[in-house]
């Protein structure tokens, strides 16, 4: 095979598994992998793929997401896994955050029978769901996005501002391993942050094919999480090099 066309395969190759190792890449096309790393580099460098440390990855853009009736239905049994697996993490007493998003309402559903919490939210949907706990529940307030049940603006980043809470539960639309956490809208980047400030410990919830993607706006790095909660189907090579940062991952 010519090296023209073996590159043209290898970026087939890696866009259907979005990840792979210098080794599975030669042991695939019957090279040396001194070669693969020579078309790695020509690859990258034409910017058709990233380059991590022993392999490479489709470095995925992304600019919007589906409004939310249609995410909720994606993933869902993921979702539930983490929003299962996270809520076990809130203690007795606790003050938590939840950030708005899909899994962050799955977390809504499995607290709201529990007792002594309280529970401070941008989201309406999640508010909605515990609205009959026997929690406290506080709702930022700001501006709603209706597609997406988001409270946004500056009266829900002032509240955020001055709250301090033991655990923030958090999401994201893209995440990568040299990045860290980034979003498509500039708009939800500010509350964000503040909800990264307010917390003694920041856990990410997100399923696994947030991993590897990058957008726009970049608002958190790595090491401002405290670990993260993602489903067992995130790819081997992938857990890897977020572990290699020294992040912690809880496979559900």
């Amino acid at each position: 095979m010519l090296s023209i066309e073996r590159k043209r395969a290898i970026v087939r190759y890696v866009k259907s598994r979005k990840v792979a190792t210098v080794s599975e890449l030669a042991k695939h096309f019957d090279v040396h992998e001194a070669t693969i790393r020579r078309d790695l580099t020509a690859l990258e460098k034409d910017k058709k793929l990233k380059r991590t440390h022993g392999g490479v990855m489709l470095e995925e853009k992304v600019v919007s997401e589906p409004d939310w009736s249609k995410r909720s239905e994606v993933r869902f049994e993921e979702k539930r896994r983490i929003a299962t697996y996270a809520a076990e993490m809130v203690e007795d007493g606790d003050t938590i955050l939840l950030d708005a998003g899909t899994t962050t309402g799955y977390i809504a559903e499995a607290l709201k029978e529990r007792q002594g919490l309280t529970i401070i939210t941008n989201d309406i949907r999640a508010a909605s769901i515990l609205r009959f706990s026997k929690s406290k529940i506080i709702v930022t307030g700001g501006v709603i996005y209706p597609e997406t049940y988001i409270l946004n603006g500056m009266i829900a980043d002032e509240t955020i501002q001055n709250i301090h809470v033991h655990k923030a539960f958090v999401t994201t639309p893209a995440l990568d391993v040299d990045k860290g956490l980034m979003h498509y809208d500039e708009y939800l980047v500010s509350i964000k942050k503040e909800i990264l400030r307010s917390a003694d410990e920041v856990i990410l919830i997100t399923d696994h094919t947030k991993f590897g993607r990058i957008s726009l706006y970049k608002y958190a790095d790595l090491d401002e999480i405290s670990c993260i909660v993602t489903g067992k189907e995130l790819d081997e090579v992938l857990l890897k090099q977020f572990e290699e940062k020294g992040v912690y991952i809880y496979l559900t």
